[in-house]
């Protein structure tokens, strides 16, 4: 497209996005109020699936060593352990490093340990993580078979409804932001319909004089790209500071119960080019629909 054609469709864009008053308002607003709510959905989500994903990293799977096992069998349980599909790595703990572990996590109550070093009720065992969180169920169960293997361990109930929760989670994130898109495509759409109403006329003639579809369509375009950059604005603005302060307010508190709230940079850059893409994508989309009847003369 020539430099000139693109000029005078931006133009025209613009000049239609500025005079059509109230309804370019009415358009604005319903980008503003759903990407405002897409955004805060969209901050929950992104943050209990990081969550989500911290709380399944810390699942694994315990493999208690019998006591009367020989070291030849002790080995030959690692690699048994190594050789299965789903395991992604596999890490020996003794039970002097597992009592040191205990007493560290316990902070000061742990001091009351320090007596059961010399007498150590725990086991040696292997510390397996999967390569797949929701492996552990099936890993858990193959390492029961194995030989040298006392006992095996990895929140069995807990595990299970953890991911449970979690996938529903995310289903009903994703679904709600999905409904929040079309509702937005929707209103828009028929905001810029009557708009477009107002001009048929107009696009009739250009129609029967020669204009080719394309050549009506670009000003729109330009509006709806327009309606969505500028709808998008107080929905960044109004997020990033509020999310700011939530970060400052409660990740110190959320950190003493092991939850990490995502960092706030780059956090919210990732989050603003989200919210301008769906923005601007609802914008085109509601004009070029909007359009289309009105070009088949």
């Amino acid at each position: 497209m020539k430099t000139r054609i693109f000029a005078r469709h931006a133009k025209e864009g613009m000049k239609s996005f500025l005079r059509n008053g109230w309804m370019t308002f009415a358009s604005v607003s319903a980008v503003t109020v759903t990407l405002l709510l897409t955004g805060v959905f969209l901050i929950l989500l992104l943050n209990m699936n990081a969550i989500a994903s911290q709380i399944e990293d810390d699942v694994e799977v315990r493999v208690y060593i019998d006591r009367s096992s020989e070291e030849q069998q002790i080995q030959e349980l690692k690699t048994n352990l190594e050789e299965l599909s789903e395991v992604k790595s596999v890490t020996f703990v003794s039970k002097e490093q597992g009592l040191e572990d205990l007493i560290d996590s316990l902070g000061d109550e742990g001091v009351a340990f320090e007596s059961l070093k010399d007498e150590n009720p725990l086991q040696d065992m292997y510390v397996v993580k999967t390569k797949v969180p929701k492996d552990t169920v099936i890993v858990a169960q193959k390492a029961e078979g194995l030989q040298a293997a006392a006992e095996v361990k990895y929140g069995k109930g807990t595990v299970e409804r953890l991911f449970k929760v979690v996938e529903v989670s995310r289903n009903i994130g994703i679904v709600l932001i999905i409904g929040l898109i079309f509702t937005a495509l929707f209103l828009i759409a028929n905001t810029i319909k009557l708009t477009i109403l107002s001009r048929s006329r107009e696009i009739e003639i250009m129609k029967l004089v020669g204009a080719t579809n394309s050549f009506i369509r670009w000003p729109f375009f330009v509006e709806g790209l327009l309606l969505g950059v500028v709808g998008s604005i107080i929905p960044i603005l109004v997020l990033i500071f509020g999310y700011n302060f939530l970060y400052t307010e409660f990740n110190a508190k959320l950190k003493a119960m092991f939850i990490q709230l995502l960092p706030v940079y780059p956090f919210v850059f990732q989050l603003t080019l989200i919210l301008v893409f769906i923005g601007v994508f609802i914008g085109i989309w509601g004009s070029l629909t909007s359009i289309r009847k009105f070009l088949r003369v």
